[in-house]
């Protein structure tokens, strides 16, 4: 990547949201319940969208953790915004 790519959509990072259809623990509600970001590297950032936001930095794992700690087998999306692959897929 070069720094004329950064920021251009050409594969340098791709957003996301969590789209909630249940709230099971009864803190987040349903809807778009939270932001996030996956970079080129796998890492994943994710902001809650509350009244007292948060965020949180996955290193390891990214986007497999988020799905694994908010998915909720199901009951929380991922629904990607940009149309960039995958990394890897390339």
């Amino acid at each position: 990547m070069t720094l004329g790519q950064i920021g251009t959509g050409s594969g340098d990072h791709r957003r996301f949201v969590l789209a909630r259809d249940v709230d099971i623990t009864g803190l987040s509600g349903t809807g778009i319940v939270a932001e996030g970001v996956e970079f080129s590297d796998g890492v994943v950032c994710l902001r809650w969208c509350s009244l007292h936001p948060t965020s949180v930095v996955w290193h390891d794992h990214g986007i497999e953790s988020v799905e694994a700690i908010h998915g909720h087998n199901g009951q929380t999306r991922i629904v990607w915004l940009d149309n960039v692959p995958a990394k890897g897929t390339t």
